[in-house]
């Protein structure tokens, strides 16, 4: 079996005191679509950094493809794509002219550049718009146009940092659409992190989540979602009234496997979520805590992440954010 990343006791510490990895081991065969899911600052873009060999780790062991990321850095640059959170195109000009500009830096041969560009453009259905300046283009089709620039050398892997950041479903899907039509034609490994769950459930062969730099939970997403146990009950209080004495007293009942309390959300696991509906709703109106409103629903990704990472993956601050970035840096 051939691994295309292969991670051993990888530490990174950041100026002596910040750990931003933790002694990670993991471990994604070739060809395969590997989700990475972590709040913000857990060590996701650390970990892709190491092994596209922007950073040194402080110990540990890192390949890729076999490849040492500390000792062989050049041979695995020529093994990797990737795609930044930044934007890695110049709006001034075309989307031709930034390909242009990457098949030199990568010193792609000038017999062969124009093909292979056209080629790009082409894959990434960006070739109605070539000779338009990026600046024109819509937030999905400047992701598009940096998966084209990394796709110039048919990379092995493809590390993508919040590929569809900041984008609208749409724009989302199309990006995933050519994403996944690249890798059945060369068989790429897809190595990707993300704040949207359902890119991760319906994309991924398998998911990781980290937390304060270490893997808590490694599986495909049914895995994951069967570890949950049952079904949720997820009631939503007013303020935040559950303190620990009304989590002990709601874990102690009958047929509940586990309870999760997120801000005003109180997540309740349970082998039977109608029979034990009630008894929750009793243990919260004897302790005062108002039920604004309840609902029964099968584990998804969300709450595997609340299980495990013990909060909720937000976004909307993440995307606002790049969205604004994105924007003015489009206007000049």
């Amino acid at each position: 079996m051939e691994f295309a990343v292969d991670v051993r006791g990888l530490t990174k510490v950041y100026e002596g005191k910040v750990r931003a990895l933790d002694g990670v081991d993991l471990r994604i065969e070739a060809g395969r679509v590997f989700a990475l899911l972590g709040p913000n600052g857990a060590g996701k873009t650390t970990l892709i950094r190491i092994l596209t060999t922007q950073l040194k780790p402080t110990s540990g062991e890192a390949y890729v493809f076999g490849e040492d990321v500390v000792r062989e850095g050049a041979e695995v640059r020529r093994l990797v794509g990737y795609v930044p959170q930044e934007m890695s195109v110049w709006t001034d000009i075309s989307g031709y002219e930034n390909l242009l500009i990457y098949a030199k830096i990568y010193g792609l041969s000038s017999p062969k550049r124009r093909e292979i560009i056209w080629d790009a453009l082409k894959k990434m259905g960006l070739s109605e718009v070539a000779n338009d300046l990026v600046k024109t283009y819509s937030g999905g089709m400047i992701r598009r146009l940096e998966v084209a620039c990394t796709m110039l050398t048919a990379p092995k892997i493809l590390f993508l940092d919040e590929p569809t950041i900041g984008l609208d479903p749409s724009g989302r899907k199309v990006v995933w659409e050519e994403l996944t039509s690249i890798r059945k034609e060369y068989g790429s490994t897809i190595f990707f992190n993300t704040h949207y769950m359902d890119e991760a459930d319906l994309y991924s062969d398998e998911i990781a989540i980290i937390n304060e730099g270490k893997i808590v939970k490694l599986g495909t997403a049914e895995e994951l979602k069967r570890s949950v146990g049952g079904e949720v009950v997820l009631f939503s209080v007013e303020g935040n009234s559950v303190n620990e004495d009304v989590l002990g007293k709601v874990r102690g009942l009958s047929l509940v496997n586990d309870v999760i309390a997120n801000n005003s959300e109180l997540s309740v696991v349970a082998k039977d979520a109608e029979t034990v509906l009630p008894d929750v709703m009793e243990v919260l109106r004897v302790e005062g805590v108002r039920v604004k409103k309840t609902s029964i629903t099968k584990p998804t990704l969300d709450d595997v992440f609340l299980k495990y990472a013990g909060t909720r993956l937000e976004s909307g601050g993440r995307i606002s954010e790049v969205r604004k970035v994105r924007g003015r840096i489009r206007r000049g």
